[in-house]
């Protein structure tokens, strides 16, 4: 059944390819982002499985983003419950293979993975069919990079780029290996 299920990354990042400051701040991005797809993204997502450090830094939001989503954060130790208004979140720790075959138990189809080491280990562990990178024209010099070491290569089949207006660059990927 997990092979079903599909795994996706949508994520903004610095040219210099950070997704955050090493604060987890992402003053960096547009305050007012046009619509590049994020919408429809979300629209196809029925679970995000998030890391530690995305969700405190989306708990500092003033609103919950992920109203209406099963939202599962990947911790090793307990996580403090949500705030928000409309949030709830799962607790899972475990190897990426495992969490994504107990989530298509439960019914999940598309994930949408983030946050930087949550990335990575999804990535290295082959749990990731999709990328959808946008690039914000900024340089911030060191952060939370998107990418870290790999243990193998992996391959991407290019699908497309598109460029905005506001300087944005977003190109999509598939996983081939």
């Amino acid at each position: 059944m997990a092979s079903r299920i599909r795994a996706s990354v949508f994520v903004g990042t610095s040219v210099d390819g950070y997704i955050a400051r090493l604060n987890g701040a992402l003053d960096f991005l547009p305050a007012e982002p046009e619509d590049h797809g994020y919408s429809a993204f979300m629209a196809s997502v029925d679970t995000l499985v998030i890391g530690r450090g995305t969700y405190e830094t989306v708990l500092g939001f003033d609103s919950w983003p992920y109203a209406g989503k099963r939202v599962v954060v990947l911790s090793s130790r307990p996580v403090a419950p949500p705030r928000l208004p409309g949030a709830a979140v799962e607790h899972l720790s475990g190897r990426p293979a495992d969490i994504v075959a107990r989530l298509a138990e439960r019914g999940a189809q598309h994930l949408y993975v983030d946050g930087g080491i949550t990335i990575q280990r999804f990535l290295e562990a082959g749990q990731i069919q999709r990328l959808i990178i946008t690039r914000v024209p900024v340089l911030i010099g060191s952060g939370i990079p998107l990418f870290g070491a790999l243990t193998r290569d992996v391959r991407l089949q290019h699908v497309s780029t598109r460029h905005y207006e506001s300087g944005l660059v977003q190109s999509e990927y598939l996983v081939v290996s």
